[in-house]
C-alpha cells in the first residue's frame, strides 16, 4: 500500500493511484540510461566518438527541430480530436530511425526535424486523450514543453531538477507565448515569446538529442539499430507526455496547488 500524508487526501484514491503511475513515468531513468542498456555501452563513450563539430551542430539541429515542430504545433494540432495512437507514431518513428541510420549520423540534420514532428503528433495525441483542448494556444504549448522534460540520469545533472521546477522555468515564457497566440497569428513562429520558448526547450532537449547522437556514433549501429534508437526516442516522450498531461488533468479537477502536495507527498516505489 503506497502511503500518502494527510495533507494529499484532497484527491481520491482512484486519482492519487493516477498520480502515482504520473509520478513514477516522470521520475523514471533518463534516456541516456534506456539507450546505453540497449547500445551496450556507457553514453559518455558515444560522446567521445563524436567528431568536434557535431557537439557544436546539435544545438542548431536541435533549434531546427523544434522550430518545424512547433509550426506543427500552432497549426495542425487544431484538427479534430481522434484518439490516441501511439503505436502508429512509434511505428513512424522506426522507420524514420531506420532511414536514419542507415546513412549514420552525418543523417541526424535531415532525420531529427522528421522524427521531432512524428513526436509531437503523437505528444498531441496523448494530451486529447487527457482532456486538453488543443484549440487553446496553452494547452497546445504544453505539448512543446513535453520536449523538456527527462528524468534523473547520471550522465545529466540538468536532468535531476523535479518536475515541477522545470515547469516553473518554463512558466513565464510559456505565458508569454500563450498570450501572445492568443491575440496574434497563430503562424507567426517568429514573435520573440515564441522564439523565447523554443530556445527555453531546446536547451532542454539539445540533452536528449546529444544522447541519441552518441548512440548513432557507436559503430555498426546501422538501419536496425537506427530503428531501434528511434522507437526508445518516442517512447520516452510517450512517457513524459502521459505523466505530464495526467498531472494537468488533475490540476483542471483539484488545483495546482493541492495536485503539487500530492505529488510531492506520494513515497517512491522501492527499488525491486
Amino acid at each position: 500500500m503506497k502511503r500518502f500524508s494527510l495533507e494529499a487526501m484532497t484527491l481520491s484514491d482512484f486519482d492519487l493511484q493516477t498520480l502515482a503511475q504520473a509520478r513514477r513515468l516522470l521520475e523514471n531513468p533518463g534516456l541516456a540510461v534506456k539507450l546505453a542498456n540497449v547500445v551496450g555501452k556507457p553514453i559518455e563513450k558515444g560522446f567521445e566518438m563524436l567528431p568536434p563539430r557535431w557537439r557544436d551542430q546539435v544545438g542548431e539541429i536541435t533549434h531546427k527541430a523544434l522550430d518545424v515542430a512547433l509550426k506543427t504545433a500552432l497549426v495542425s494540432m487544431r484538427e479534430r480530436p481522434t484518439a490516441a495512437r501511439p503505436r502508429m507514431h512509434k511505428l513512424a518513428a522506426t522507420v524514420s530511425g531506420a532511414a536514419g541510420g542507415a546513412f549514420g549520423l552525418g543523417a541526424l540534420a535531415l532525420e531529427l526535424p522528421v522524427s521531432t514532428t512524428i513526436i509531437c503528433r503523437s505528444i498531441a495525441d496523448i494530451a486529447r486523450a487527457e482532456g486538453e483542448d488543443l484549440e487553446q494556444p496553452e494547452a497546445r504549448l504544453a505539448c512543446l514543453e513535453v520536449f523538456a522534460l527527462g528524468g534523473p540520469a547520471s550522465s545529466d545533472d540538468a536532468s535531476e531538477t523535479s518536475y515541477f521546477a522545470m515547469r516553473a522555468a518554463l512558466s513565464r515564457a510559456v505565458s508569454e507565448a500563450a498570450e501572445h497566440l492568443a491575440t496574434r497569428q497563430a503562424t507567426d513562429a517568429g514573435a520573440p515569446a515564441l522564439v523565447r520558448l523554443v530556445a527555453l526547450i531546446a536547451a532542454r532537449f539539445k540533452i536528449q538529442v546529444s544522447q541519441k547522437a552518441a548512440a548513432m556514433a557507436v559503430p555498426l549501429v546501422g538501419a536496425a539499430g537506427g530503428a531501434t534508437l528511434n522507437y526508445l526516442f518516442i517512447d520516452h516522450f510517450q512517457e513524459m507526455s502521459r505523466g505530464h498531461f495526467a498531472v494537468r488533468r488533475l490540476e483542471r479537477k483539484y488545483g495546482a496547488g493541492a495536485v503539487r502536495r500530492a505529488y510531492e507527498a506520494i513515497k517512491p516505489s522501492p527499488a525491486p
